[in-house]
Order: C-alpha cells, then structure tokens, then sequence
C-alpha cells in the first residue's frame, strides 16, 4: 500500500516536499517513483529511486529542481521540488514496481502498484 501526502499551494519558485508511506511488504528490491498528471494531460514520470541503493533518475524537465530519497526507517520516499514552476501544478502520484532495474523514461503502466494522488499547485 502506497499514501503519499504533502501536497498544496505555492507561489512560483517556491518548494514543496511530497512524501510517499510504502507498507505492507519489503521494498528492498524494488524501484519506487513518482509520476503527475496535469490539468488535461497524460500522466507523466517524473522520478525513480531504487530502493536498495538509492539511485535515481529523472525526467529533464525537472533535472536540478527535484529530488527523490529515501528513508528507510520509515518505509517512506520523498520528493522534494525546489523552484517550482506553473507548469508543475498536477497531481502527483507514487508507484513502485518489483525490480531494481532503472532507466530515465518509463510508463505508467510499468508500475502496478499505485498510492493515490496528491494535488500540487502553483501559482504565477
């Protein structure tokens, strides 16, 4: 089970820091990301963590904005965005998958498992 949390209103180029509660398995060999869908949009990634490691990629467009981790005592993955833009506002949701493989683009359909979503905001 995945509840991410963290979600509101911000003013460009403001931060948010969006958390995302894994339970109910171990996710030691698993690869956990988080994807947005905005306003009359596809849901796109946006970043990817292995579990084991912590390695990440990200989506380029928010390269050297957003960060994933992680933190294990508490079965949770972060996402913090820095110097957020409009073009951020979505809704934000986490996944996970049961592989540690990574790559920089992926699919929503590549992850079965699915929290719901929180709504972030950005205001001009």
């Amino acid at each position: 089970q995945l509840q991410a949390s963290g979600g509101g209103l911000v003013q460009a180029g403001g931060s948010l820091r969006l958390s995302c509660l894994a339970s109910g398995r171990t996710f030691s060999d698993y690869a956990m990301a988080w994807f947005r869908q905005g306003p009359g949009k596809k849901r796109e990634f946006v970043a990817v963590l292995r579990w084991r490691d912590s390695d990440d990629r990200y989506a380029d467009s928010v390269k050297g904005r957003f960060t994933i981790s992680r933190d294990p005592s508490k079965n949770t993955v972060h996402l913090q965005m820095n110097d957020l833009k409009p073009d951020d506002t979505a809704v934000y949701y986490c996944a996970a998958r049961a592989s540690p493989v990574l790559r920089s683009q992926w699919r929503p359909n590549d992850f079965p498992f699915w929290g719901q979503g929180t709504q972030v905001t950005v205001s001009s």
